[in-house]
């Protein structure tokens, strides 16, 4: 117990006291999650508005795809990536592995299963008169899509925040081909990986407690949207 509560005050300070390595982590976990769902959504979007108003053949079979692409294991995710990325691989003479850049595709690979699953889960579920009326007034696919969109901006948003608490908590990918380099890919997740097995407890419980901060901010603000979603 006495080691554990000198770890606990340890952190405390390093968080009060705005410790380099910590905010560095910090940050870098921040700006990569972020540019990876910026990324995700702009491709589920207009895939999920496909998949979630249009029926085709094969439009089952790709959305099984990505519901089971959602339980691949971050370090499957990252491992193909590094083939991919290596010097010697298909992307290898762009540079780059062990960038923030590869980090963030990583993540944009990993989450973009689970947003295109949800995003067309919420426009399936989308009152059909809307689209029949929108149709009827002469409104074009394009008009139907933002339509839509605006239309279920809640559960999306819902969709939006979930991909992001996936996002900014794995650690099997970053670590693959990020590098887990101080002050350029180190984030919180690598951080802690590294922290815990020198034996510095401390660092790895404050950037513990960060992450958790960030996890429950993110889950609150779902449950908030949830609530409002219900009372629409």
């Amino acid at each position: 117990m006495d080691f554990l509560s000198e770890a606990l005050a340890k952190a405390f300070r390093l968080i009060v006291t705005g410790d380099a390595d910590l905010y560095s982590a910090l940050w870098i976990s921040l700006t990569v999650s972020l540019a990876a769902i910026t990324a995700a959504t702009l491709i589920a979007a207009p895939a999920g508005f496909v998949l979630g108003t249009c029926r085709f053949p094969g439009r089952r079979l790709i959305l099984t795809i990505c519901q089971t692409l959602m339980a691949v294991p971050t370090v499957v995710v990252g491992l193909l990536l590094y083939a991919t990325l290596f010097r010697q691989g298909p992307l290898g003479p762009l540079g780059l592995l062990f960038t923030p850049t590869a980090m963030a595709i990583g993540q944009t690979v990993l989450i973009l299963p689970l947003l295109v699953s949800l995003v067309s889960a919420a426009l399936e579920q989308a009152d059909p008169r809307l689209r029949e009326e929108a149709w009827s007034l002469g409104a074009g696919h394009r008009q139907q899509f933002w339509l839509l969109l605006h239309h279920c901006r809640i559960p999306l948003a819902v969709a939006v925040f979930s991909a992001l608490s996936r996002a900014i908590s794995e650690v099997g990918s970053a670590m693959m081909i990020g590098g887990n380099i101080r002050g350029y890919t180190r984030n919180i997740t690598t951080a802690i990986a590294l922290e815990t097995s020198k034996g510095e407890f401390a660092l790895g419980i404050g950037l513990g407690f960060i992450l958790l901060a960030v996890a429950l901010a993110l889950n609150a603000l779902i449950v908030v949207l949830r609530r409002r979603f219900r009372a629409v």
